[in-house]
Parts: C-alpha cells; sequence; structure tokens
C-alpha cells in the first residue's frame, strides 16, 4: 500500500494590519502581525501515476479541482523548480474545512501545504529557492508557509519569524459572505497610514500583546464593514465576550477573530456565537506557537 503524505494548512489570522503606501506597480505595501490558529483544511497525498486533485469537505462546494486551483498551481510550480524531485505522481486529496474568500489564508494556505508536502518527500529542497516559489504563487503564500507567528512586510514576501509568542486562544466567526481582496483594497480612502510599533522583545506574556495591539489597526477594516456590515457586528459582540482582549477582523475578512488568553473563556465565547448565529462559521483553536 502506497505512503499516505499529510499536511495540515493552518488558518491565518492578521492580528495587525497596516497599508502604509500603494506602489508604482498598483500594489499596496503592508505591516502585519500573522498567525496561525489550529484549525485547518488538510492535504493528502499518495503515489499515482499521474498528478490528480479531489476536494472534499464542508467547503469544497463551487471550489474547483482543474489547473486553475492553488494546489493544483503549486504542484506544477514545484515540480517546474525542483525537476525530478519528486518522481511520481501524486493523488492529492484537499480537505475543505475552512471557508473560501474568507481573510483567513484559505488557497493560499492550501498552497503552501502542497508545497510543504511536496518537499517532505525524498530530500528537500532549498529553503530560498522554496520561498521563491511560494511568493510567485501569491503574496500570502510565503508567510503561510512558515505557518508560524511572524511579521510580513512589502507586499507580504518580507518575512520576520518572532522567536517567541505567548500562548493565546481565538474565536473565528465568518458570516459566510465571501469577500473579495480587490473590492476592499478599492474602498480604502486612505493608504498611506503608520507602520506598526515595535514589537516589545522578547513578547512572551498575553498581557504584554494585548497592549501592543490597542496601538494597532487593521486599515482594511472600515472599508469591508461598509461592504459587508455583518462584520461590525461581530466585532462588537466578540468584544463584549469575557475575556476577550481584542476583537478585529482578519486580512480582508469577512472573518472575525477575538483574542483570548484562557482557552475555557474562548470556547465559551465560540458556544454562544454558535447558538444565536446557528448559520454562521464558528471555531475556537490554540495559537500555533514557537
Amino acid at each position: 500500500m502506497s505512503e499516505v503524505h499529510f499536511q495540515a494548512a493552518p488558518a491565518k489570522v492578521n492580528l495587525a494590519l497596516h497599508v502604509t503606501r500603494r506602489r508604482e506597480d498598483g500594489y499596496h505595501d503592508l505591516e502585519s502581525l500573522v498567525v496561525f490558529a489550529d484549525v485547518a483544511d488538510e492535504l493528502e497525498a499518495v503515489e499515482a501515476p499521474a498528478d490528480s486533485l479531489s476536494v472534499t469537505g464542508p467547503f469544497a462546494t463551487g471550489l474547483g479541482n482543474g489547473p486553475t486551483n492553488l494546489v493544483a498551481r503549486a504542484v506544477e510550480a514545484y515540480r517546474q523548480r525542483f525537476p525530478g524531485h519528486v518522481e511520481t505522481g501524486l493523488a492529492i486529496t484537499l480537505r475543505k474545512n475552512l471557508p473560501v474568500a474568507a481573510g483567513i489564508g484559505g488557497g493560499s494556505a492550501d498552497a503552501a501545504a502542497a508545497l510543504r508536502l511536496m518537499a517532505g518527500i525524498g530530500a528537500p529542497p532549498d529553503r530560498a529557492g522554496l520561498q521563491d516559489v511560494a511568493a510567485r504563487l501569491g503574496a500570502d503564500v510565503p508567510a503561510c508557509l512558515v505557518s508560524m507567528p511572524l511579521v510580513a512586510r512589502g507586499v507580504g514576501e518580507i518575512l520576520s519569524p518572532l522567536g517567541a509568542f505567548p500562548a493565546c486562544h481565538v474565536v473565528l466567526v465568518n458570516p459566510l459572505v465571501p469577500v473579495v481582496t480587490a473590492d476592499i483594497f478599492r474602498r480604502l480612502t486612505k493608504r498611506d497610514n503608520p507602520p506598526l510599533p515595535a514589537l516589545p522583545a522578547p513578547l512572551t506574556r498575553p498581557a504584554q500583546l494585548g497592549i501592543w495591539l490597542t496601538e494597532t489597526r487593521n486599515d482594511l477594516e472600515p472599508a469591508a464593514i461598509s461592504l459587508v456590515p455583518a462584520i461590525g457586528d461581530l466585532i462588537a459582540r466578540l468584544a463584549e465576550a469575557p475575556g476577550c482582549m481584542l476583537a478585529r477582523m482578519s486580512g480582508s475578512g469577512a472573518t472575525v477573530f477575538g483574542l483570548f488568553g484562557s482557552a475555557s473563556q474562548a470556547h465559551q465565547a465560540a458556544h454562544d456565537l454558535r447558538e444565536t448565529n446557528p448559520d454562521h462559521w464558528v471555531a475556537a483553536a490554540p495559537l500555533i506557537v514557537p
């Protein structure tokens, strides 16, 4: 029986996201504190005569498995950059547990997981080459390749991993309204905002993180709320939950997070949200820390 290769694609959470300038190429320079929650899409692969992709799971509907899928693109890009490294075809199954177009990595996390999966078969490729493949697939893919706390700058390709990070828990809630990132950027009224403040060093206590976050923003949040008012309602609701240090939108939305120092308080907040919003996607999970 063929060996089964497995990789998780954890949800990306932008605890803070500052838009610092619009570049001449039309893209935006960002500064973001990025963390990853222990709730994920899942990839499994077995050897096969040729590469193939199937998509299952609660959010598989409407997600194609053709060559435009980011997992398929990642496999093809890996083979072009590292020819012969993976000698057989791979039959990959993507279990889509996370909502699509939700501001939590999604396809970028799946593509990064596919790159990690292929890199784990045979001799590992050079790290710089793998990061280059990731950057060519999308702005969020390099950070998702790391899947540990980091500061991302530029369009997302300049990464500063953090050697220490406090153990925290997040509640993620999404009203299942897809948000197109380009639509949010078009609605921005200000594109030259101040950068992130300096992080405490070492950053080891939840209280440190909570205080630092009060001086930060998600500059995409007002535009997203104007497009999807439910985002603002969810932020207000989570902010009132006992033990919530911060409630904010992640990425370009529509996922909102609440940050907690206590697992029990996070799970209680998630339970309450499921009761009052049974049509929303809700998850509670610890952050993945060094």
